[in-house]
């Protein structure tokens, strides 16, 4: 006789759990989606419109939770905007949304549908995660109704959340978070009064979850990782790659390495937004990413990580991003040098004009420190050696320091700063360092193709960012990004659209 469904569920997840507790490691998947979009549309579509899209783009997200279960993994990340899509107005977003209750509810969709009113999302998420055996990660829209009594509260008498959700291997909601940092062309959304720190336990490690432009701030990044001490961190985004420093797989790689903890970053697919690039990135380096440019296909990623990176006996030494910058005395600042513009961002610029060579560039009292050697200089390739301290952005700012190496668009200096995906020149070797004010520095090293350089460089406890052997691609860029966020200028006002 076969077991009933509940006694077969129960007893896959229970199995489920004795293997993450048996091991140190998790398998963990990511899935990068191309977003089936909604027509565009300033007026709301009616509520079975909205769905219908949503169940075409959960179709897609089953197939691949599916057969990431079946690839053996315990969790999934899946993208920001991955179900609905973007471009909405405040009103048209709205047949999308769902009321989503915190999770303290102890709440399983999939058992229990219609217990906070309709939420069809959430029962066929939490159905993904139950019947695969689990932890599933999605990214919608939240809906809380508000009175005149709450003087934020806005004419339209709700508030809209830009909100992530995850359900454990049982279907039940675990995590709810709402997006912080809002992105300059949000504004269908609300901001959340208050930062929040969401994390949940799992058999394989603390997690903790925030959605794409939120990781460039103190809060909930940071507090997440030094106040919190989460392991791995849970990143839903809708990336739109911004070389030089700021491409997916470049800055989300650097960042787990900078912060010292695991993180699952699942991009949206659109090549026509510029949007690709998913990972599994960890202490160490890159464990799997994918950076398609080119083709309309989504990605599923998976690969094993450290349940506590932090134990682990590879896990990096504490580092002192300034301690061998501050020590040089030796070398003066170079005389020629120019300015350049890195995305509005004003940088000082010199050119390496020789094959090998030392050099000391300085913006102001923060200096960056280069020694290196090219492989085969290119005749017609330019490099220079970079730094920026200041502020960056426009609704947001918020304040970076910046060393970096990087290869110019062209010969004419001008173009230094500009977007450059391919290059010729590989180097013998190479060391960036600089003064920086701050410990919360990211380490990018990026060759021709957009490709991560894995194994192939390291940081040392002074801060020195170096090539462990000559590069076996030609460069693009070496940098150092560094963030004082004590710094930036105070978050906007929130106002309710």
């Amino acid at each position: 006789m076969l077991p009933s469904q509940p006694l077969l569920h129960a007893g896959l997840f229970a199995l489920t759990v004795l293997q993450a507790l048996a091991s140190n490691t998790f398998i963990a998947a990511v899935y990068e989606h191309a977003v089936i979009l909604p027509d565009p549309t300033d007026k709301p579509v009616s509520p079975n419109d909205a769905l219908a899209l949503m169940n075409k783009n959960m179709d897609i997200l089953e197939g691949a939770i599916k057969e990431a279960a079946q690839q053996g993994a315990h969790i999934i990340v899946t993208p920001e905007d991955g179900i609905y899509g973007w471009k909405f107005m405040r009103e048209s977003i709205y047949p999308y949304l769902e009321d989503i209750p915190d999770p303290v509810v102890n709440w399983i969709p999939c058992t229990d549908p219609s217990r906070f009113g309709p939420a069809p999302v959430q029962e066929r998420l939490s159905c993904m995660a139950r019947n695969n055996s689990i932890y599933v990660v999605a990214n919608i829209g939240d809906k809380k109704l508000c009175n005149s009594s709450d003087p934020g509260c806005p004419s339209d008498g709700r508030y809209q959340y830009n909100t992530d959700v995850v359900f454990d291997p049982e279907g039940k909601l675990v995590a709810r978070y709402h997006k912080y940092n809002l992105f300059r062309s949000e504004t269908q959304f609300n901001y959340p009064k208050e930062p929040e720190a969401v994390t949940f336990e799992t058999p394989f490690g603390r997690f903790g979850i925030f959605t794409c432009f939120d990781i460039l701030f103190h809060e909930p990044a940071v507090v997440l990782v030094s106040k919190m001490q989460v392991d791995t961190v849970l990143f839903p985004t809708a990336w739109m790659n911004v070389l030089p420093f700021l491409t997916a797989v470049e800055f989300h790689s650097a960042w787990a390495m900078g912060m010292g903890v695991n993180l699952l970053s699942a991009n949206t697919h659109n090549i026509s937004f510029a949007m690709t690039g998913n990972g599994l990135f960890t202490p160490e380096g890159p464990v799997a990413y994918h950076y398609d440019s080119r083709s309309e296909e989504g990605c599923l990623l998976l690969a094993e990580l450290s349940a506590h990176p932090r134990l682990s006996p590879t896990y990096p030494p504490a580092v002192n991003w300034s301690l061998y910058a501050t020590s040089i005395k030796k070398f003066p600042e170079e005389n020629d040098t120019f300015l350049g513009s890195v995305r509005r961002d004003i940088f000082t610029f010199s050119e390496l004009r020789h094959k090998a060579g030392n050099y000391t560039i300085c913006q102001g009292e923060f200096c960056c420190h280069l020694l290196y050697q090219m492989s085969n200089k290119s005749e017609n390739e330019v490099y220079v050696l970079g730094a920026f301290d200041g502020l960056h952005g426009s609704l947001i700012k918020y304040h970076w320091q910046i060393c970096t190496l990087l290869k110019c668009k062209s010969t004419d200096l001008d173009t230094c700063g500009q977007p450059v995906e391919t290059a010729q020149t590989k180097f013998e070797m190479f060391s960036l360092s600089g003064t920086f004010g701050t410990n919360y520095v990211f380490p990018e090293v990026l060759y021709s193709g957009v490709q991560l350089a894995p194994g192939e460089f390291e940081v040392l406890h002074d801060g020195r960012l170096k090539s462990k052997h000559s590069t076996s691609k030609p460069l693009i860029t070496v940098t150092l990004f560094g963030r004082l966020y004590e710094k930036d200028l105070p978050h906007p006002l929130r106002t309710s659209h």
